[in-house]
Parts: structure tokens; sequence; C-alpha cells
């Protein structure tokens, strides 16, 4: 694997490409409006031998976000290079715990959006109302709300949860959705983002529910992604909003 210079150290050029691609996914979110100020998380392991990850630095708006000011880290949450920006650790309680426990994730995205925050107060959860809910809500898991999640008891409990599955409800909280890849992570939150806003938008409206046969409903509840051929986020979907992101601001690149 080759080796690229840059003018705040060397890296791999998959490193590089990774570190890209996390600050594009920061710079997405806020776009679509999911970010919370500083809060909440996207992070990505760093192609290699070692469990390194990148992260955010504590401080920035998602919008501010810039491939050479991420964070390289340890699952500890320890800084592996020397940075002085600050991390928020604590809040890599989970995500470390889910690139351990399953090491072909590649991101795991937290949000505190609207529609997501809105449906994890709800009882029932995810409804299956419409085309966008089930293309997501057969990898779809709930966790219950226990607080900061720093123990190891709860981080036990959220792997029990999250089984196989790629996006996690959390309940009275928000929403953590993983991926294979960064462009997986983004799209399977934009999917559910999608699913959740026309769920409050037609509780809102007040009006009839018409039902989708139970059959399908069914159906839906046991499909999972596969990732591949065209239903790859990475061939057509990642690139193209890469592209829009490129004519908005393509600082994200420095």
């Amino acid at each position: 694997m080759s080796v690229t210079e840059m003018p705040f150290t060397r890296m791999t050029e998959a490193e590089w490409q990774t570190r890209l691609d996390l600050a594009a996914c920061y710079r997405l979110v806020d776009l679509f409006g999911w970010s919370d100020l500083i809060n909440t998380r996207i992070t990505a392991r760093v192609p290699g031998p070692h469990d390194h990850f990148l992260i955010n630095p504590y401080g920035l708006l998602f919008e501010e976000v810039a491939a050479s000011s991420l964070v390289k880290i340890d699952a500890e949450g320890n800084k592996v290079e020397p940075s002085e920006r600050e991390v928020n650790s604590g809040g890599f309680a989970i995500p470390s715990t889910v690139h351990l426990a399953r090491p072909e994730l590649v991101c795991v995205i937290h949000t505190h959006s609207i529609a997501g925050c809105a449906v994890s107060m709800q009882e029932d959860g995810l409804l299956p109302l419409n085309q966008h809910a089930l293309q997501v809500i057969g990898d779809v898991a709930y966790h219950d709300y226990e607080g900061t999640a720093r123990n190891p008891e709860e981080r036990t409990r959220f792997l029990a949860d999250l089984g196989d599955r790629h996006i996690m409800v959390l309940r009275n909280h928000g929403l953590l959705i993983v991926g294979t890849s960064i462009a997986a992570a983004f799209v399977a939150t934009y999917r559910m983002e999608r699913a959740c806003a026309m769920q409050l938008a037609f509780q809102q409206s007040g009006a009839a529910f018409h039902p989708i046969r139970d059959e399908v409903v069914n159906a839906a509840y046991g499909i999972r992604p596969t990732g591949g051929g065209r239903n790859d986020p990475a061939k057509f979907e990642w690139p193209a909003l890469l592209r829009k992101l490129d004519r908005i601001d393509p600082s994200y690149k420095e």
C-alpha cells in the first residue's frame, strides 16, 4: 500500500480517502439537517492492521469538519497521533463497542435529528406505513434509554439488541446507524430519516390510513440490505452526493 505525503502527517492513501469520505459525511449530515450543534458523532475505521478510528474534533460544528481536522484514536478513545484538538472520548463508548464487536463495519453514525428522535419516543417505533418504511423496517433494532451508555453492562445489552442489524433506534434519544462503508451508513441514515419524517407527517395529518397488505408487510420484516451490485450506495448514490457537496463547498477536502 502506497503512502501519501500530506502537509500535516504521513499516511496511507487508503486513510486519506477514508478521511475525505468521513469529512464529506459530516458535511452532508449537516446539509440534510440532522446535526445537533457540536454534539453527536460519526466514526470510521482506519484501513490497516490496527484498531484505529477517525472522529470529529470536539467543539467543531459538522459544517466545519475537514479531512485534515479529523482525529485518529484507538479503541479506548486515546489519540494515537499528536493533535491539539480535543476528543469526546466518552462519546466514543458505544461506537467503539460496535466497531470492535463487528469489525466488518466501517462507519457508525449517531444523530439527534427531529424525525429520528420523535419516532424514538413512540411506543411502536417505526411503523410499516409506506414503501420507504418497508425498505428499512426489517433492519431496525431498538434499545431502551439507560443514560450515558458508558458502563460495560449496558454495552453488552446494546450489542445484544443490535444483533446483525444496521439501524438502531435509541429509545427517547435518537438513531445510531452502522455500515460496511461510509457510503452505506449515510444512505441507510437517509432512508431511515425519510421513513421517520413521512411517519410524522402522516400522523400529524389526521387522515385515515390506507393499509398495506399483511403479506407485503411481513415480507418486508425479513429483508436485510445486501449492499452489492446496483444496490451498493458507493456505486451511484455516494458519488452523486459528493458531486452535490463539491458544488456547494469543497472545503471538506482540506
